[in-house]
């Protein structure tokens, strides 16, 4: 089984998305929220965008996560440039990308309804700024990210099945 990366901007639904497809396929889930350093989660409580050089670590991390489940894991993740992901297909080869596409108003209501998450609403507008979408990248499956959560994880279990099929 192929490991994936559910990615998106903030609000897009990663962790749920990441979450049902981990108990549909019993892949493990890395969670990318929990692997910020307690910095990084701070900049972001006070709505301070991350930089490249605050992404390192993190992006390390979940690359070593990636490599310690050989047999596949579930990772969310915002994955929003090019070179982030690109770093996490040098940690896994083979890895699979779930762009999870949504509009700036519907990110940023649901952004505004988490009632315990560490990441300020004010932050949306750059996430939407920094994203590089990955639409033509090899091994990338974009979906509407307004579409119910159970559709959503029928396409990506159907999808990593036949993934699985052709490599």
């Amino acid at each position: 089984m192929h490991s994936i990366v559910i990615m998106g901007v903030s609000g897009c639904g990663k962790s749920s998305l990441g979450e049902a497809v981990a108990h549909a396929t019993g892949l493990p889930l890395v969670e990318g929220d929990d692997h910020h350093s307690p910095a990084n989660r701070d900049k972001m409580a006070r709505g301070i965008a991350l930089t490249d050089a605050d992404r390192a670590d993190w992006l390390a991390t979940l690359g070593a996560q990636l490599q310690a489940h050989p047999g596949g894991a579930i990772v969310t993740c915002s994955a929003l440039k090019r070179a982030y992901r690109d770093r996490l297909r040098q940690a896994a080869p083979g890895l699979r990308f779930v762009f999870l596409e949504i509009g700036k108003a519907a990110a940023q209501a649901r952004v505004g309804a988490r009632a315990s998450h560490f990441f300020s609403t004010s932050l949306v507008d750059n996430q939407f700024a920094t994203l590089e979408s990955p639409v033509g990248e090899a091994g990338v499956l974009r979906l509407d990210a307004m579409r119910p959560l159970a559709q959503l994880q029928t396409t990506v279990t159907e999808w990593l099945a036949t993934t699985k099929e052709s490599a």
